[in-house]
C-alpha cells in the first residue's frame, strides 16, 4: 500500500461514504442470511452489532489521560505482506501521536515467520505476556492458534484486542473492516461489469482464515441473490501465495477459456492472477482485496482492474485508540469496524483532502 497520506485520507473518506451507501446495500444483499462458523461459535464480527470510530468518539467524548507508562504489544501475520507492514506502520503512528500529546505510551510490533507459522505467533504472544505488556493488539494467523496466548493475558488483567483477523472470540474486542462487504462490493463491480452474465472464478486464502472465508462469502451470496446469470466455476486456495495463484488461473484459464473474471481473496494472489492473465492474452477482469501499493500501480497500468482498501494505516491508529481508553477504564464497544472502499481506474489517484473527514482523537 502507498505509504501517502492524501492516497490513504482519500479513499477513508470514500469508505466513510460507503458506510452510509454501499454498506446499506450490502445489508439489504442477504447477508444476514449467511452463515458461517464463527456464527457458530456465538461470534462473527460481520454481523455483529459494532460501531465506528466516530460513533465510539461520539459517545464517550475525549480519550482519558493516562499518566502511567503503557507498553503495549501487537502481533500480526508476516511482514512479508506489504498489508500487515502497513498495519504496523500505522499502530506506531498511533502510539507517537498519543506520546506527542503526553502519554508515556510505547508499542512493539513482532510478527510470525511466515503466514503459515501458527506456533511460532504464539510463541511471541506468550513471551509478551510474560514480559507483562500493558495491552495486546493481535492478529492471528487462524481462529485457533493464539486462543492459549488470550487466555493467559486475560488471567493476568491484560487487556487483548483483536485486531482485523482471523477472529478470536475469547479476546473481548474487535477492531477491523466488515470482511463478508469486501466480496460483496467487488461482486456488485464486478456484475455490473459484466452486465450480470459470465464465468467467474474465485482464488481463496488460507482455508482456516475467517477473511478468506467471510470474503468468498460475500461474493458468492451477492452474485446468488443478485446476479444469477453469473456463474463460479472454480474456487481453490491459493493460501495467499502469489505463485500459486498465478498457477491456478493459468490451468483455470485453459479449462475455461470463456472465463470473465477472478476475484482473489488478497492482492497478492490477484498480482499472481495478473500475470497468468497478461501472459495468456486474455481480457479478464481481475479484482483483489487490500490495497497494497502495488495493486495501486496495476491499477494505474490498466492491468488490476479493483481491489477492495480496507486502510490498515488508520486501522493500526484505530486499534492503538481503541486499546488506550479501554486502558482507561472506559466502555470500548466488542466490535468496531473500520472504514473501507472499493478502489479502480476512476478514483485511484482522488486527492485525499478533497473528500476526507477523518479526524484525530481528542485528548482530555
Amino acid at each position: 500500500m502507498k505509504n501517502n497520506p492524501k492516497k490513504y485520507a482519500t479513499a477513508f473518506a470514500a469508505c466513510l461514504m460507503s458506510f452510509s451507501l454501499i454498506g446499506c446495500s450490502a445489508q439489504s444483499s442477504g447477508q444476514g442470511g449467511s452463515t458461517s462458523s464463527k456464527e457458530e461459535d456465538g461470534f462473527n464480527p460481520d454481523s455483529a452489532d459494532g460501531k465506528t470510530i466516530e460513533e465510539v468518539r461520539n459517545d464517550l467524548g475525549p480519550v482519558p489521560k493516562l499518566d502511567e507508562e503503557v507498553r503495549l504489544g501487537a502481533v500480526s501475520k508476516a511482514f512479508e505482506n506489504e498489508y500487515w507492514r502497513t498495519l504496523k506502520e500505522g499502530m506506531e503512528v498511533g502510539a507517537k501521536k498519543f506520546t506527542e500529546n503526553g502519554y508515556n505510551v510505547s508499542i512493539d510490533v513482532k510478527a510470525a515467520q511466515g503466514e503459515g507459522d501458527e506456533q511460532g505467533q504464539l510463541a511471541i504472544v506468550q513471551d509478551m505476556v510474560n514480559k507483562k505488556y500493558t495491552g495486546l493488539l493481535l492478529s492471528p494467523i487462524s481462529d485457533s492458534n493464539l486462543v492459549p496466548g488470550v487466555e493467559d493475558a486475560l488471567n493476568e488483567d491484560i487487556p487483548v484486542i483483536n485486531v482485523n483477523d482471523g477472529i478470536i472470540k475469547e479476546a473481548p474486542n474487535f477492531v477491523g473492516p466488515r470482511a463478508i462487504e469486501n466480496g460483496e462490493l467487488l461482486a456488485e463491480w464486478v456484475s455490473g461489469k459484466l452486465n450480470g452474465e459470465g464465468k467467474v472464478a474465485i482464488v481463496v486464502g488460507m482455508p482456516k482464515a475467517f477473511a478468506a472465508k467471510q470474503r468468498t462469502l460475500g461474493f458468492e451470496n451477492w452474485m446468488k441473490e443478485n446476479a444469477p446469470g453469473v456463474e463460479v466455476v472454480e474456487k481453490q486456495n491459493a493460501d495467499w501465495d502469489r505463485l500459486k495463484a498465478k498457477d491456478l488461473t493459468e490451468t483455470w484459464i485453459k479449462k475455461h477459456p470463456d472465463l470473465k473474471a477472478i476475484f482473489a481473496n488478497n492482492d497478492t494472489m490477484a498480482l499472481g492472477v495478473q500475470e497468468a492473465v497478461n501472459a495468456s492474452g486474455k481480457d479478464i477482469l481481475v479484482v483483489g482485496v487490500d490495497g497494497i501499493q502495488e495493486a495501486y500501480d496495476s491499477i494505474r497500468k490498466g492491468e488490476l482492474d479493483a481491489t477492495v482498501d480496507s486502510f490498515p494505516l488508520y486501522k493500526g491508529q484505530i486499534a492503538v485508540e481503541a486499546t488506550l481508553r479501554k486502558l482507561a477504564g472506559q466502555e470500548v464497544p466488542r466490535v468496531i469496524w473500520t472504514p473501507q472502499a472499493l478502489i479502480d481506474s476512476t478514483n485511484v489517484d482522488t486527492p485525499a483532502e478533497e473528500i476526507i473527514k477523518w479526524s484525530e482523537p481528542e485528548i482530555k
